[in-house]
Order: C-alpha cells, then sequence, then structure tokens
C-alpha cells in the first residue's frame, strides 16, 4: 500500500537530481568523443558502445526496474540506482581503456534503468494533490530539458578544463548527496496489487537488442557476410521474436502488445523512437565532425550544439501550454515533421560548409523535438485506459532510448561507407598506394576527419585534408538527408494514425504522469 511522503519537497530534489545526473551523462560524452578516441585509439565501434553501452540497458531495462519498484519498494530500487550509477560513474573515470569504458557506461545504464523507472512513480507519490502534482511534474521536466540544453557546454569545459575523465567524476558527489538524501528524507511507496517483473522478458529483450546493435556495429569491420556477423542477425531475430511471442502469452508481459492495437499510440511510439533515432543518435557523428574535421575544441563543439538544444528547451513549455487547444494529430505529426525539415536543411551541409550552414536546420529540429516531448505522452495516455497508463509511458520512454541506441549504430553503418567512399574516390588517382588510401579511407570513415593527415607526407597533407572534410561533410548531409525522409514519412504517418483529443487532465495518477521527457532529453 502507498505510505505518505514525509518529504514531499525532498523527494522532488533528489529525483530532479538523479534525473538531471543520468541525462547530463547522455549529452556530456558526446563532445568528449575526439579526446576518447585519441586517448584509447578508438575506432567507430569503440566510439558507437560509449553511447550504445549507456542506452541499451536504460532501454531494455527500465520498465522492469519501474516493476521491481512497485514490488519492492520505489525508494529501495531508486536508492540501488543511485549506488550503480555512482560506482559505474566512478569506474568510468578510472577506465584504461576503451573495452574496460564501455563496459562500466554499461554499469552506469543499469544505474539509470533504476533510477528512471521509479523517479517519476516516486514523485507522484509524494504528492498526492493533483495540482500539486502537476506543479511538480513541471519542475521534473524543466530539469530534464535543462540537463539536455547545458550538458555539451559542461561536456566541453570539463574536457578542455581538467580533462575527460571529470564528466564521469562530477557524478560521485552528486550521487553519494543523493543517496544519504533518498536514505534521510525520502519515505517508502509501493502500489497495492503490484504486477510480477518479466524476467524471460527482459532477458530476451536485452539479448536480441545486444545481438543486434553488436552485429550493426561490428558489420563494416569484420564483413557483412561473415559468419559472425550473420550469425549475430539471426540470434537477434530468434530472440526479438521470442519476446514477442513472451509478451503476447505471458500473463503479467513487460509489454502489452494491444497497446499497439490503438492507431493513435502506435502513431505516439512511431514518433518518438524515430525523432530519437534520426536526429539524436545523428549528434554522435555531429560531434565527430566538429571536433575532428572543423577542429573545434569539445567547448567550442558543446557551444555550436546550443541552437538545436536551445531551441528545444525553449519550444517545450510553450507547446505543453497550448497543447490542449491544438488536435494531437497535429502537434505529435507536426513535430517529426518539424524535425524532418530541420534534417533537410542540414543535408545540404558540404565541405564548403562552416558550422554556421547547420544553424537553421539546429532551430528547426530542435522545436520538433521539443514540441514532440511536450505532447507526445499526452497523447499515448489519452489512447489507454487510466489502468495502463503506467505501462503506455514506460514504453513510450523505453522506444525513446532503443532509438537512440538504434539510430547510432544504424547511422554508423551509413557514415562509415559513405565517407570511406567519398575519400577512396578523391585519392584514388593522388599517387598514394591502394593500401594507404584503404587506411586513410577507414580512419575517416571512422571519424579521425581531417586528423588523418598526420599519416601522410607533408606535400599531400593539403589534398588529404581536403578530401577528408569534403568526405566528412558528405557523411554528414547523407545521414540527414536519409533521416530526413524517414521522419517525413512517418510524421505522415503520425497525421493518419493520431486520432484522439489531447487529455491535460492533472487528475490522472502518479503512474499516468506523463514523462515530461522532451525528446531532446535523450540527445
Amino acid at each position: 500500500m502507498e505510505e505518505t511522503k514525509q518529504h514531499p519537497g525532498w523527494t522532488l530534489a533528489v529525483v530532479c537530481a538523479a534525473m538531471f545526473m543520468l541525462l547530463l551523462d547522455l549529452t556530456v560524452v558526446a563532445v568528449a568523443l575526439g579526446e576518447l578516441q585519441r586517448d584509447f585509439d578508438a575506432d567507430l565501434a569503440e566510439l558507437q558502445w560509449v553511447v550504445d553501452a549507456y542506452t541499451l540497458p536504460l532501454a531494455g531495462l527500465l520498465l522492469t526496474a519501474a516493476t521491481l519498484g512497485d514490488r519492492v519498494g520505489r525508494r529501495r530500487i531508486f536508492a540501488a540506482g543511485l549506488v550503480l550509477f555512482t560506482i559505474g560513474s566512478l569506474a568510468c573515470a578510472l577506465a584504461w581503456s576503451a573495452l574496460s569504458l564501455d563496459a562500466f557506461r554499461a554499469l552506469q545504464g543499469v544505474g539509470a534503468a533504476l533510477l528512471f523507472g521509479t523517479g517519476l512513480p516516486l514523485i507522484g507519490a509524494a504528492f498526492p494533490d493533483p495540482r500539486r502534482r502537476a506543479g511538480a511534474i513541471g519542475v521534473f521536466g524543466a530539469t530534464l530539458t535543462g540537463a539536455t540544453a547545458v550538458g555539451p557546454l559542461v561536456g566541453g569545459a570539463l574536457v578542455d578544463g581538467p580533462g575527460w575523465r571529470w564528466i564521469f567524476l562530477i557524478n560521485v558527489p552528486i550521487g553519494l548527496a543523493a543517496l544519504v538524501a533518498t536514505r534521510w528524507r525520502l519515505s517508502e511507496s509501493r502500489p497495492e496489487n503490484a504486477r510480477r517483473a518479466d524476467w524471460p522478458g527482459t532477458v530476451l529483450l536485452s539479448a536480441g537488442l545486444f545481438a543486434l546493435l553488436l552485429g550493426l556495429i561490428r558489420g563494416h569491420a569484420d564483413g557483412w557476410g561473415s559468419p559472425l556477423i550473420v550469425g549475430l542477425f539471426v540470434a537477434a531475430g530468434v530472440l526479438v521474436v521470442g519476446f514477442v511471442v513472451r509478451q503476447a502469452t505471458a500473463a503479467q508481459p513487460m509489454v502489452d502488445l494491444s497497446l499497439f492495437r490503438s492507431p493513435t499510440f502506435t502513431g505516439a511510439a512511431l514518433s518518438v523512437f524515430t525523432v530519437s533515432a534520426a536526429l539524436v543518435g545523428a549528434t554522435t557523428y555531429l560531434s565527430l565532425y566538429f571536433l575532428n574535421t572543423l577542429g573545434y575544441t569539445p567547448f567550442e563543439a558543446g557551444l555550436r550544439f546550443l541552437p538545436l538544444t536551445l531551441a528545444s528547451f525553449v519550444a517545450a513549455p510553450l507547446a505543453a501550454q497550448v497543447a490542449h487547444r491544438v488536435s494531437p494529430r497535429l502537434t505529435v505529426g507536426g513535430s517529426v515533421l518539424l524535425a524532418a525539415l530541420g534534417m533537410a536543411l542540414m543535408s545540404q551541409v558540404d565541405g564548403g560548409s562552416a558550422w554556421t550552414a547547420l544553424v537553421p536546420g539546429f532551430v528547426i529540429a530542435g522545436i520538433g523535438m521539443g514540441v514532440q516531448g511536450a505532447v507526445v505522452s499526452q497523447a499515448s495516455l489519452a489512447a489507454v485506459e487510466p489502468a495502463r497508463a503506467g505501462m503506455a509511458t514506460g514504453v513510450v520512454n523505453t522506444l525513446r532510448q532503443l532509438g537512440v541506441a538504434a539510430g547510432v549504430a544504424v547511422w554508423g553503418v551509413i557514415f562509415q561507407a559513405r565517407v570511406g567512399d567519398e575519400v577512396t574516390s578523391q585519392l584514388s588517382g593522388s599517387g598514394l598506394p591502394d593500401s594507404d588510401v584503404r587506411t586513410l579511407a577507414d580512419a575517416a570513415g571512422a571519424g579521425a576527419g581531417t586528423q588523418i593527415v598526420s599519416a601522410v607526407p607533408e606535400a599531400l597533407r593539403d589534398l588529404v585534408s581536403a578530401a577528408a572534410h569534403s568526405a566528412s561533410a558528405a557523411g554528414i548531409g547523407r545521414l540527414m538527408s536519409i533521416g530526413a525522409v524517414v521522419s517525413a514519412v512517418v510524421g505522415v504517418a503520425a497525421l493518419i494514425l493520431v486520432r484522439v483529443p489531447a487529455s491535460t487532465s492533472p487528475e490522472a495518477g502518479p503512474e499516468s504522469a506523463v514523462d515530461a521527457t522532451p525528446a531532446g532529453a535523450a540527445v
């Protein structure tokens, strides 16, 4: 049974501090990728796992974490998440190789899943009055958008200052303080008739996603037709099908597949996944472009993401204020179409473009992200009965994280192929041996940009630099053009699928407190 909270203000403060910390870790890493690449001599696959090793367990365990919180106590699971996240952060700061960093990032991701799965229910239980709860959720949402906006700047300042290890060390005192406050200022809560955790479903989903992403990330290096890669894709297919069968037959499934019988919920879910994959997933490669091709420092690179993050930060609360006056068909579908338009504008970048060529696209895409974050959960909630509100918001959050993980992996395949082909084409008549050209093409495709000039004779450096610059810009353009097309298709689909009027009533229970997370919070 739910217990009355004695310290609602403390609950809000601690949960918001934890959410700020875990979402900051999604954004600060992007501007540190160049330093990580140089310090660990990392290839593109290892850099992709720096992001995906965090988002994969966060996505795969989020629903299970929420269920565990309901059964054994949300404060207990929240505290366990703080412990794991803090230990993982300290371990990341002490990492000695790219592989060790990826492993410790996975530990962070497990802790983040426990925190994210219990944070909003803790706030809902601490504020039983609907009006006060609505205000608390507004603070929660503002915290997440704030983390999105300042993340690249904080990360850039730390990397340029004391070094990249401090983007993880900064979490340690925050995590310890939050843990102390959780122990002494938060009361336990759990609902009646809590669901059982679906461990078979969790294992099937997590293993299937891991096999799929590993196959995508390693495909270029190992060969797409190699036994390992083919085996990974086959295993991923079998595991994902097994997960679907499990969810269709289990008495208490992790994901209620009947949610997708609602066209409105399906449209909202597609929009969340697509924007996270197409736009947020591409930020890894935009960061490498800023750092290794345009030559900016991490802090300067962080500054150049501000048009995207600030546009989202400003648009989200404005959209939330007018959402009840506008059909969700227009807001959900329109948000994806705005993201598509922004990516289409960014696709025009070429070898002669300054970074400012990306600004119009950043602003428009950022507005789309902010609008989506403000309205998509309300639309998905309005499509289901109150008893399934928690499941609906949990699925939306899970799809958001899955989108980021999938986007990083898929875009890596496309970016590496496009950049490598362009470098090979431009250097084919340069006089360099074919083996050297292939090596340079692979390095540029791995995100090294114009840094590859250090490996060639001085007489050829201008030629190689121009080729790498042009190729990297072409890679970004390819990602954005494909992302624009996919997002436009999904945006039109959302306009067709989403049918219900928006529901903004604050009377919904704590589990139906819409995840106020803007899409940009997953950057």
